[in-house]
This record gives structure tokens, C-alpha cells and sequence, in this order.
């Protein structure tokens, strides 16, 4: 067990963690920004890291923008990214099936955002938007599309009763994929209001379909596979920053990397001391490498450092 208070390293233990990192991955809501407004500092510390030499990755379980809508928002919010810099869940579900010579339809539960993504490596899809319901059309007369091979299920505003009933209908045929595009419970907002996420809505499709989805996003293994595999990327050198345990955290533990956890977002430092004292062995993949309060408070400790850290490469 770790979880070690980032302010409490010394000169040297700064430089030797700094040392030991090549790539940088970060979760985005709750920990560079809430929505649109960017949390302090956030874009100054990740924009050092990259000034260091170090190649960051943007990983996000949102499924409601497209890479090239993350990258605009970055951008606003002056964090520096490209395309490329980008590994959000919309994206990810059509590298999937494309990985799969994936040729049928696609009957969507989501955004937009995955429908572009699709678009973009050319497969067909239907459902986005609102189904309301129809009281004259009984649902036992809805006919299932026989080019549909494949349900994704991500972040739907329009989530509906009808959708639920289309979706466990073209799961009922075992060829047809079943893909989630992460499984968030919630979102972190203000005020203690309770703002479902996608994991609630797949966890209901896979109750009525009485099947499990793959799951694209943290912590899942495809997210890793995919770094290793198209960026090289070297989970030894690897540090994952986030603020949800259970994704961002468990993600680092499960694939080997170094991890940091914020307190800005859903985590808070009384679960890490709960789970050092749990016997539970499942909990103890919760506990961060190292903590600190905000991303934005590394700032201090990278100008502190950066002339002797550069000088020493």
C-alpha cells in the first residue's frame, strides 16, 4: 500500500519521479476541468509535463464528444492537444468493431458523438435521439432490423423505455455485439444532486438482455491495449492521474502503471483510509501510488524543479 502525499517528497524524490516517467495519461472531468470551466492551474501542469518532453494522453470514459470536439475544448481551455492526443469512449467503440471487420449496422444508444466516430471509419448505425413512447403501438410488434449487429450503449439524455426494448431485442441474438462505452455510475457536480451516468443505463440493458457488455473505457483492458499497441506505450513509464478509484486508479493498478489521484472529483482522502484498513484484497487496487488535493497544486513543485530536472536530462 502507498497513497503517499505528493507534497511530502523531497528535491531528489521529485526528480527520480519525474525521472521515471515517459507518458502522461489523464482523466478530464474532475480533473483538469468541471464542464467548462477549467480547474486551477490544471492546463499550466500539464502543459510543463509536455515542456519536460513528456507525452501526454487525454483518456476520458465521456462518450458525448468526438476526439475532434476534445480537442476544441482543450484548446479553449488552453490545454495543448491534437487529434491524436485523444482517447475518448465514442472513439474507441468504433476502433472496436473496426478492429472487427465489423460490416453490419450499429443501433445506437448515445450521442451524436459516436455516431460521427462511426461515421468516420465508415459503418452504418441507427437510434440516436429521442424514441418516445407510443401508447396505440404495443411493443411486442416492433420489428427488428436484420442488419443490426451490433448495440452500443453510451451517455443518452433520451434514454426510453422503447429503447430498452429494442436494444434487449437485438441482444437476444447471440452474433450481435454488445458494447458499452464505460461504466461511470455518476457524474462529479456540485451541490449533492445526483447526476446518473452511462454505467447506470448499461447495467440496465444488461439486466433485460441478461447479457454483459465489453466495456471500452477505464478500467478495462481495450483502452491499455490500444496504447501499447498503437503508441508503444511502456506501462513501467506510465503515470495515470484521475479522480475515481474505480476507474482511473484501478485502470493504473490493473495495467501497471504509476498512479495519482486528485481530490477534485469523486474520490475523497477518507476512502483511501478506509481501504488501508479493509482486509478486502479487492479494495487495496483502489489505492492510489500518490495524492494530492488538485492537479494544480503540482505547479509549484514543476517550476521548482524544472531548471534542474532540464539540466539533468
Amino acid at each position: 500500500m502507498a497513497a503517499v502525499n505528493f507534497k511530502t517528497l523531497s528535491e531528489d524524490e521529485v526528480i527520480g519521479f519525474l525521472d521515471s516517467i515517459d507518458t502522461i495519461l489523464t482523466d478530464c472531468d474532475g480533473v483538469l476541468w468541471m464542464y467548462m470551466n477549467p480547474l486551477p492551474n490544471a492546463a499550466e501542469v500539464i502543459n510543463t509535463f509536455q515542456s519536460f518532453g513528456k507525452r501526454v494522453f487525454y483518456i476520458t470514459n465521456n462518450s458525448t464528444k468526438t476526439r475532434e470536439e476534445f480537442v476544441k475544448k482543450c484548446n479553449i481551455l488552453n490545454f495543448k492537444a491534437t487529434k491524436e492526443d485523444i482517447l475518448c469512449t465514442a472513439n474507441l467503440s468504433a476502433c472496436y468493431l473496426q478492429d472487427l471487420s465489423f460490416k453490419k449496422k450499429v443501433y445506437i444508444i448515445g450521442s451524436e458523438a459516436i455516431a460521427k466516430e462511426l461515421e468516420e471509419v465508415g459503418i452504418s448505425y441507427v437510434g440516436v435521439g429521442p424514441d418516445p413512447i407510443n401508447k396505440n403501438i404495443p411493443y411486442n410488434t416492433f420489428n427488428k432490423d436484420p442488419e443490426i449487429g451490433a448495440v452500443i450503449v453510451g451517455f443518452d439524455e433520451h434514454f426510453s423505455y422503447p429503447k430498452m426494448v429494442k436494444a434487449a431485442s437485438y441482444l437476444s441474438e447471440p452474433s450481435v455485439h454488445f458494447i458499452a462505452t464505460n461504466t461511470d455510475e455518476r457524474f462529479p457536480v456540485a451541490n449533492n444532486v445526483v447526476i446518473p451516468g452511462t454505467g447506470s443505463l448499461v447495467r440496465c440493458i444488461e439486466s433485460c438482455a441478461e447479457r454483459k457488455a465489453v466495456v471500452m473505457g477505464k478500467p478495462e483492458s481495450y483502452i491499455a491495449d490500444v496504447l501499447m499497441k498503437r503508441f508503444q506505450v511502456n506501462p513501467k513509464r506510465t503515470l495515470m492521474i484521475g479522480d475515481r478509484h474505480n476507474t482511473d486508479i484501478l485502470l493504473g493498478t490493473r495495467c501497471g502503471f504509476k498512479t495519482l489521484l486528485v481530490l477534485t472529483g469523486i474520490t475523497c482522502l477518507k476512502d483511501i483510509d478506509r481501504w488501508k484498513q479493509s482486509d478486502c484484497e479487492q479494495t487495496k487496487e483502489f489505492i492510489p501510488d500518490y495524492y494530492i488535493e488538485s492537479l494544480g497544486n503540482l505547479l509549484p513543485y514543476l517550476e521548482k524543479f524544472k531548471r534542474k530536472y532540464v539540466m539533468s536530462k
